[in-house]
């Protein structure tokens, strides 16, 4: 029988560091994989909101080398607040592709977080300036706290600002990065901190616009995390309709409200997207072609990225694993 391995939240993150994932997810978008669309069902509670089961496969195309069948299983249980737990619980299943034995199981929230992380990174490397040093991050949850050391990753990041609606934990967020080696500070203002920022990177559940596109000068990119629902904005119209605009998957199109809402409205049709992340892995569209465009990437997360963290996780031998950063 095939051994089980089992990665949890630790194990999985030491072999996921961002240089080597924001590269197998440059080969990983280029040569694709079989990607159904994820599924949504609906668990009734009693007393309590309706629980959520996602789930999203993946599986390597029929002439890889390398056979790989992934699930990431996600369950939503908003209840959960009353009771003080965790209301999201995510878990991977890698299976060997040719035979469809398991052969791991790993944390799918660590998984997801890298991944989404690392997927912005990747679209950096077509999309910001090559001298992009300075990084203004919007937000300070979980995905936040990764954003700083996935950039470094692709740029030369030397000043990182900080703004969320709650200042203090911005602070703690600014201190764990002062901790950990980075020159980083609290921002005030945000439009002064979007208007002298190189990369603006927004990882929020916001509801309404928070960048102004009167705010962002020329040669800035604008990378867009939290929003995930149509319902959801980090941007105003004005902004997306100034900005080249990619997008991680199509989905976006149907996904995402920085985009659903400015197309509803007319201000962009869905052709002033240039393009997706293979599309840009494969030289099929352009990226940034001068010092003076804005750039903006849009992402709503992707079964391809999860296959490739785990086959990543699933193929790191234990001793090239690196502490976690």
């Amino acid at each position: 029988m095939t051994e089980l391995n089992i990665f949890d939240a630790l194990a999985t993150g030491q072999r996921l560091p961002f240089g080597p994932l924001t590269d197998a997810l440059q080969r990983g978008f280029a040569l694709g994989c079989q990607a159904p669309e994820r599924q949504h069902h609906t668990m009734a509670r009693m007393g309590e909101p309706d629980a959520t089961l996602l789930l999203m496969p993946a599986w390597s195309n029929p002439e890889d080398q390398n056979q790989y069948i992934g699930v990431k299983l996600v369950t939503v249980v908003p209840g959960n607040a009353s009771r003080k737990l965790p209301g999201l619980t995510s878990t991977y299943v890698l299976y060997d592709g040719v035979t469809g034995r398991q052969i791991a199981l790993l944390d799918g929230n660590t998984i997801t977080g890298r991944r989404t992380v690392a997927t912005s990174a990747l679209a950096a490397r077509y999309l910001a300036r090559e001298d992009s040093s300075r990084l203004l991050i919007i937000g300070s949850g979980r995905i936040a706290h990764l954003i700083p050391d996935a950039y470094l990753a692709v740029r030369p990041i030397r000043e990182i600002a900080v703004w969320n609606r709650n200042e203090e934990s911005a602070t703690r967020l600014v201190d764990q990065l002062r901790e950990r080696g980075f020159q980083a500070s609290v921002a005030k203002d945000l439009e002064q901190a979007v208007r002298t920022s190189d990369i603006v990177s927004a990882a929020t559940l916001s509801t309404a616009p928070i960048i102004r596109g009167e705010w962002i000068r020329p040669g800035t990119h604008i990378d867009l995390i939290g929003g995930f629902k149509p319902t959801m904005r980090e941007t105003d119209d004005e902004a997306v309709r100034c900005s080249q605009v990619y997008v991680d998957t199509l989905e976006a199109l149907h996904e995402a409200g920085d985009l659903t809402q400015p197309i509803g409205a007319r201000v962009i049709s869905a052709t002033h997207v240039k393009g997706t992340l293979a599309q840009l892995t494969r030289g099929e569209v352009a990226g940034r072609k001068d010092n003076q465009q804005i750039t903006l990437f849009k992402s709503v997360g992707s079964a391809l990225a999860d296959l490739v963290a785990a086959r990543l996780v699933y193929e790191t031998d234990q001793s090239e694993a690196p502490p976690i950063r």
